[in-house]
């Protein structure tokens, strides 16, 4: 036997390499295999896709916004990846982020809260020859200072725009709270302080209203809410928001897309921005906020445990199901009657499918004539490109909303009247 073994040890020796050499190759070939299904590298580029109703304005919004049709083509590494997209903006933020120069306002609420705003005067005339302000609001727990906001900003202020931008209240790492109140969801009260500041100061100026992400929902809500919180408003658009609260929050516990590792994240980072204020919420007299609640919090791993123990005692909400209810656009946005613009991205992790189907109904309801629904290809690319994307694809609409206005004349025919009605609080 000891022979036989010995005589096939030469053959056996000679294969080894070969064997060696495939079992390299098959890891090679799994590791790239890897790499494509992680960064999506097959998904097909494409246009947007966009909802609306078929007129003629549309048409000359189409002209007017060329983003709106064009393929985009993605950074081919990290481009076509929502997850890696999200990470590397998370931890690297953009490059060579711009430094606007603008007049922080403070503004008392009646419950004593303050509401802060920072304004950047425009730096040059805008192409239409009209005064006109943006009124931005960031995403969750955002504010001026955040590099998207800044780059935004910048770029709006060099295409003649005036903007506004609302800090969320508690989001400023430097500035204390005035009353045991954050921002939430859906409350308003802060962002109408600061539209009311610019229309009593700039009494000749127009309003282009910008949500991102939780923003996205609060200026649909605002303008929902009142008909009068729409007089002077040119056009608004809404960025990678879901629309309703209760929805996207279910949907945060699964984990597909990783939704529930991100609810996890985007948890702990609530939690930080809320203990930071940890003295003010405790030692007001009025706070609705006890060391109950806060044990609660530490123990949360969830965005829906954060808003049951603290977000949604700020207003009294009985339940997490009426806080949920009452602070989401879906409710208030069919009553938007200004032109109206939902951007979303199809791979978006954060935001269900599901959600999709609120503005696509929304579009194509025949009693509204004013409303369009994008849904990009690629996560992110309308909100946090590193390039300038981001700041030219609302500002196409912009440039066409306000020319529309000044061929026009009269406020019932400004930007894209004619389109039928765009991931989500985060």
């Amino acid at each position: 036997m000891s022979t036989i073994e010995g005589g096939d040890m030469p053959a056996f020796s000679s294969e080894l390499p070969a064997m060696l050499d495939g079992m390299k190759l098959a890891a090679v070939a799994t590791v790239l295999y890897i790499i494509v299904r992680c960064l999506n590298l097959k998904s097909t580029t494409a246009p947007p896709e966009v909802v609306y109703q078929d007129t003629p304005l549309s048409h000359y919004l189409f002209k007017s916004c060329p983003m709106l049709t064009k393929e985009y083509i993605p950074p081919l590494l990290w481009g076509k990846s929502g997850h890696l997209q999200t990470a590397l903006y998370g931890k690297m933020g953009r490059v060579n982020t711009p430094t606007p120069y603008g007049v922080r306002k403070f503004l008392p609420m009646q419950d004593g809260a303050t509401a802060t705003f920072d304004l950047f005067e425009a730096l040059g005339d805008h192409s239409s020859g009209d005064d006109i302000t943006m009124v931005i609001c960031p995403g969750i727990g955002n504010h001026s200072e955040k590099n998207y906001i800044r780059t935004f900003v910048d770029y709006s202020q060099r295409q003649g725009y005036r903007c506004a931008v609302l800090n969320h209240l508690g989001a400023l790492p430097d500035l204390e709270l005035t009353s045991p109140r954050m921002f939430t969801y859906g409350c308003t009260w802060e962002f109408a302080a600061m539209v009311s500041f610019i229309k009593r100061t700039f009494p000749q100026t127009h309003l282009v209203v910008v949500g991102f992400s939780l923003g996205g929902n609060l200026v649909c809500k605002f303008l929902g809410e009142n008909q009068s919180n729409q007089e002077r408003v040119l056009c608004c658009i809404s960025v990678c928001q879901g629309y309703n609260a209760l929805r996207a929050q279910e949907t945060f516990f699964q984990w597909d897309q990783c939704r529930r590792l991100y609810n996890f994240v985007l948890a702990g980072n609530m939690k930080k921005l809320i203990l930071s204020h940890r003295s003010s919420l405790l030692s007001l007299s009025s706070s609705s906020i006890g060391d109950a609640d806060l044990s609660k919090l530490l123990a949360a791993t969830s965005l829906m445990q954060i808003d049951d123990s603290i977000m949604r005692k700020f207003h009294g909400y009985s339940s997490l199901k009426e806080y949920y209810e009452e602070e989401s656009c879906v409710h208030y946005i069919h009553n938007v009657t200004v032109p109206l613009l939902l951007v979303n991205s199809s791979d978006d992790p954060l935001i269900h499918q599901s959600l999709l189907a609120i503005p696509r109904t929304l579009a194509v309801y025949k009693g509204n004539t004013h409303r369009a629904y994008s849904t990009h290809p690629e996560r992110r690319t309308i909100e946090q490109n590193l390039k300038t994307r981001t700041n030219k694809y609302p500002l196409n609409l912009f440039c066409f909303g306000t020319n529309g206005h000044t061929m026009k004349g009269s406020h019932s025919e400004k930007c894209m009247e004619p389109l039928d009605g765009l991931d989500k609080g985060r």
